[in-house]
């Protein structure tokens, strides 16, 4: 079976979160689970992030929109994720540590 464009997308998401050793799973939203909730949901350096992916030129559906805002709100990373942005742009997103240094010496 043919893979989709969102699951690539979330296939290099987790090559990315794996390469920086982040805890992260994808919840169920089906029977208990609340809808609108990001494809993925994790943990790196002590942050609380959720990352909605999507096929390159879509966009989050409105749940997923105040998803993410009540995420942010709350003082957590949370972002839309197409496949576009190169992996350290990624890392970039999530705050880690190790690529921000790397980031200030290059700037």
């Amino acid at each position: 079976m043919a893979q989709t464009p969102e699951g690539a997308v979330k296939q290099r998401a987790v090559k990315i979160l794996r390469s920086i050793n982040a805890y992260y799973f994808f919840p169920a939203t089906g029977g208990y689970g609340r809808s609108g909730v990001p494809d993925i949901i994790g943990c790196i350096d002590g942050r609380f992030f959720g990352i909605e992916c999507k096929a390159l030129g879509k966009i989050a559906s409105p749940l997923q929109a105040q998803a993410i805002n009540n995420i942010l709100k709350s003082g957590g990373i949370a972002f839309v994720y197409d496949g576009s942005m190169s992996d350290d742009e990624f890392k970039l997103r999530l705050g880690c540590s190790g690529i921000i240094e790397a980031w200030r010496n290059i700037v």
